[in-house]
């Protein structure tokens, strides 16, 4: 597999079609998505195994898993709305990925290899909290994107646990003028993707 031909596969995949303030929901870039998942298929945590997605959104990081050979794939999120959008993603690249209606607290589905584009907790402090305990019960390894600043907090965090970073990479991600609050047309924020094992 070519990340390149990932990152293209990817860039047809349809985002929100209307996102909801209070869930954060700002769709992954495909060239991040892409980067995302290469690196966790160069280390062998994608191929064959079975992919939890949590907070799904409208499948990026599934769809990308599922194109990277997983095992299985199943993406879950609280919005039907997203997941009407990630199946009809799923089924226009031809992808074997599922997708669920559930609150991340209520998963249970044990996995190989989380990904995940929680919330950042812009709108509601501490929201990526959830997600991540929920991601460290699931599986062994965990791949996750957070506000850049918050990358100090995250290894102390995930150090209580047991767990540690052992790779992290600094993005910088638009935010594109989606909701009413927002100022500008678009904003650039550095974020980071952490491994957690």
């Amino acid at each position: 597999m070519r990340k390149k031909d990932l990152e293209i596969a990817l860039q047809s995949v349809k985002g929100f079609e209307s996102p909801d303030p209070a869930l954060e929901q700002y769709m992954t870039p495909a060239n991040m998505a892409a980067d995302i998942i290469f690196n966790a298929y160069r280390d062998g945590d994608i191929e064959g195994m079975k992919v939890v997605d949590l907070g799904c959104g409208t499948g990026m990081l599934s769809i990308g898993a599922a194109l990277a050979g997983a095992g299985a794939v199943i993406g879950f999120d609280r919005s039907e709305n997203a997941l009407r959008v990630a199946r009809a993603n799923a089924e226009s690249l031809g992808v074997d990925a599922e997708f669920r209606l559930m609150d991340v607290s209520e998963v249970t589905e044990q996995a190989d290899t989380v990904v995940m584009n929680p919330p950042f907790g812009c709108q509601r402090r501490n929201a990526d909290r959830p997600f991540l305990d929920k991601a460290m019960e699931l599986a062994e390894c965990v791949y996750s994107i957070h506000m850049a600043e918050t990358v100090g907090f995250l290894k102390e965090y995930c150090g209580k646990k047991g767990r540690e970073i052992t790779y992290c990479r600094i993005y910088k991600y638009e935010m594109p003028h989606t909701f009413a609050f927002h100022t500008k047309m678009k904003k650039t924020v550095e974020v980071a993707v952490v491994k957690i094992r």
